[in-house]
């Protein structure tokens, strides 16, 4: 009997906050406002092989701006990161585990940092509509393809 190729294999370690911020630049102030603010929310992610043999770091950066004219309400940040093993995939399949899957997984937990951040800091939470990485990837690479920059901008 011959051996079996080897199935491929892939499992999060760990899921965490590798980053987390909150600007005010303009409160108190900005709280006696009237007028509604503008919400812009970018994502960014970015993948790299760890020393350890099939492990990787992917990490998502999700970052919301609220401004009112030139008056920034706030500037939030969050970087959700996780670990993954991934072993015996083909390697035309890595890049896109990397940066559609791996996504995926995190960006749940980068909406509820988002959101809860932005709460503690005395404005109503923003949710994060959900967002199609698959879509973001190739838009990713058409853009790379022609040059263009690696992050993604969203109107919300």
């Amino acid at each position: 009997m011959a051996d079996a190729a080897p199935q491929p294999f892939f499992s999060i370690e760990k899921i965490y906050v590798k980053d987390l911020s909150l600007e005010l630049p303009n409160a108190p102030q900005i709280f006696l406002e009237q007028q509604a603010p503008q919400v812009e929310v970018q994502l960014a992610n970015a993948a790299n092989p760890l020393p350890q043999a099939n492990l990787y770091e992917v990490a998502l950066t999700v970052t919301v701006t609220a401004k009112a004219g030139d008056k920034t309400f706030f500037l939030a940040e969050a970087a959700q990161a996780g670990i993954f093993t991934i072993r015996d995939v083909p390697a035309q399949d890595l890049e896109p585990i990397l940066n559609i899957a791996c996504p995926n997984i995190l960006f749940p937990y980068a909406r509820e940092a988002v959101a809860d951040l932005i709460m503690r800091g005395g404005f109503p939470p923003v949710h994060l509509a959900p967002v199609n990485f698959e879509a973001m990837y190739a838009q990713r690479q058409q853009q790379q393809a022609g040059n263009g920059g690696g992050r993604i901008e969203i109107a919300h």
